[in-house]
């Protein structure tokens, strides 16, 4: 017998923001994305084990992470 297992992550936009990127400093569109990764059995994902935001600035490219309260208060505006 053999089981099939591993981890998948999902990433899907939660929105865009117009803000002042951290790191460059520019007045830019920033994408809201939320990743997360579950444990999957024969390729079903079934258990959670990680969720991240992330925030990406669109001009330069940088990316860091924020809080989930962040991500939500962003992607409603």
């Amino acid at each position: 017998m053999f089981f099939i297992f591993g981890l998948r992550t999902k990433v899907s936009r939660s929105g865009v923001v117009q803000q002042v990127c951290r790191h460059c400093g520019n007045h830019a569109a920033q994408v809201i994305t939320r990743r997360s990764t579950k444990f999957t059995l024969f390729f079903i994902p079934l258990i959670p084990v990680r969720t991240r935001h992330v925030q990406q600035c669109t001009f330069c490219g940088a990316q860091y992470e924020i809080s989930r309260s962040d991500a939500q208060r962003l992607a409603v505006g």
